[in-house]
């Protein structure tokens, strides 16, 4: 069995080396910067994770993990071009570093490089697999523009946001998990466990996500702080404090977001504390988790075989940035 970092280093090691040929360079060099700024690389570690859960670590598990990295930096360079994002992982984000033409190609042909290493998967799950990734990859498209929709609505309630992130956020979690313990072997049933370990997972990581996007550090956050507040997103902080908020505060939070004063911010914030959304924010991040490690119970493997993901999960709700 591997920790969580090992399989990180593993994944790295492979996935670090050129993905796209060399011309057009105007292509293939911003592609080539956006992979090269990192990130956490948590995603395809989770088809590794779901893999070795259940066996040893096939081939095919890398071939699925690099898909999956791929994938999901194509959606984040799309992403940022939908959020008017300045920054990514503290560093320019392609369309800022280039422009919004050569972005949304290098998006494209991310897409398409991801589908060339599902392409490379030897095993009979290959159908099974695929359908699972076209059906997340059009629900991840889905999370997306719900996030766009949400944005321009007056009223959004918390089964309509959890729904959003759920798609946006959560089931490339889960279904990374997923894909990696079809791979492995598992049972149908184990399977439904992991995906729904994955889906809880990726909700309290929205909940924070969203806590870091107002409160956090920028200089370690990597990203503009307030940019949901900004752009009026609906998030878990947002919907809460209006279901909490006295008249006033009410009343001070809808002006807020009809306006674009310089310190809109700050202001919101304010009221946010006044609320206890930080407060309550810790205390939903731990309800999710503790349906997670639930559906991780109840999968029929030893218990030192989930050690792995109980620290993967650990880690994504200490993390400070």
């Amino acid at each position: 069995m591997h920790s969580f970092q090992e399989l990180v280093l593993k994944f790295n090691k492979g996935f670090d080396t050129p993905h796209f040929p060399s011309n057009p360079a105007s292509l293939y060099e911003p592609g080539d910067y956006f992979l090269s700024i990192g990130g956490k690389r948590i995603r395809p570690v989770l088809c590794l994770l779901g893999n070795e859960l259940f066996s040893e670590i096939h081939e095919d598990a890398y071939q699925l993990s690099n898909a999956v990295e791929l994938f999901h930096n194509f959606s984040l360079v799309h992403d940022d071009i939908m959020d008017e994002a300045s920054l990514r992982r503290g560093k320019a984000t392609v369309h800022t570093k280039y422009d919004h033409n050569t972005a949304l190609l290098v998006g494209d042909v991310m897409l398409v490089r991801a589908y060339e290493y599902l392409q490379k998967i030897q095993s009979a799950h290959l159908s099974k697999i695929l359908q699972l990734f076209n059906t997340t990859a059009k629900e991840v498209c889905e999370g997306q523009q719900l996030d766009m929709d949400y944005a321009k609505m007056e009223k959004v309630n918390m089964d309509q946001y959890i729904h959003m992130i759920t798609l946006k956020t959560s089931v490339l979690l889960a279904a990374s998990l997923e894909m990696g313990a079809i791979i492995g072997g598992a049972s149908t049933s184990n399977c439904k466990h992991l995906y729904e370990f994955g889906k809880n997972i990726g909700i309290a990581f929205q909940v924070q996500d969203d806590y870091l996007d107002a409160f956090g550090d920028a200089a370690l956050f990597g990203k503009e702080p307030g940019g949901d507040i900004k752009q009026n997103k609906k998030t878990f902080l947002l919907i809460h404090a209006l279901e909490v908020a006295n008249k006033d505060q009410k009343l001070a939070l809808e002006a807020l977001l009809k306006s674009n004063e310089n310190d809109k911010v700050e202001k919101v914030l304010e009221i946010f504390r006044a609320c206890g959304v930080d407060t309550w924010a810790e205390s939903s991040k731990a309800k999710y988790l503790k349906a997670a490690f639930e559906h991780l119970e109840a999968i029929a493997v030893t218990s030192e075989r989930k050690k792995p993901l109980i620290e993967l999960a650990n880690y994504l709700m200490n993390r400070n940035q």
